[in-house]
C-alpha cells in the first residue's frame, strides 16, 4: 500500500507539471544615431589623434539608415550616404554606400567604455601601408 501511495503521489507530481517554453529576449537592435566625433585615432598602432586637427570632423547617422560628413578628414568615405549594419542587434561589421560611389565595409565595434558608448571603425582609406582606428563618441 506504502508502494502505490508513492508511485501515485510520484504520477501526480510528475503530470501536474506544465511545461512552458521561454525563449529569451534577444538583444535590441543597435542605434547609432546622432553625430560622432572623433575620441581617438591611431594609424598603424601609433596615436595621432593630437597631430591632426579631428575637433570639426562629424559622421552623422540617422534612423532611416543614412550618414552625412562633417569637414571631411581622412575617412572611409569622402560623401554622404547610405550605411548599414551587417547585423542591427549583433554588429561586426558597418557598409557605407556613398552617393554616386561603391560600398565599402568596414570592422565594426560598439562598445562601452566608462559608461559611454563608443564606436570603433577599422579601416584602409586608400594606401595598403596605412591602416587606421577611429574610435568615435556620439557629440552631445
Amino acid at each position: 500500500m506504502n508502494r502505490y501511495l508513492i508511485l501515485s503521489a510520484f504520477c501526480l507530481l510528475l503530470f501536474s507539471c506544465k511545461l512552458e517554453e521561454v525563449s529569451p529576449v534577444g538583444e535590441a537592435p543597435k542605434n547609432i544615431s546622432g553625430s560622432w566625433k572623433v575620441l581617438k585615432a591611431t594609424r598603424n598602432g601609433t596615436d595621432i589623434t593630437s597631430a591632426f586637427d579631428f575637433t570639426q570632423f562629424r559622421v552623422k547617422f540617422d534612423s532611416a539608415g543614412n550618414y552625412s560628413i562633417v569637414n571631411k578628414i581622412p575617412f572611409l568615405v569622402n560623401t554622404n550616404g547610405t550605411y548599414s549594419l551587417d547585423d542591427p542587434a549583433y554588429p561586426f561589421k558597418i557598409t557605407f554606400t556613398p552617393q554616386g560611389g561603391s560600398a565599402v565595409a568596414t570592422s565594426f565595434n560598439y562598445v562601452t567604455a566608462a559608461g559611454i558608448r563608443q564606436l570603433n571603425l577599422t579601416f584602409v582609406p586608400g594606401c595598403e601601408l596605412n591602416a587606421y582606428i577611429y574610435t568615435l563618441q556620439k557629440d552631445n
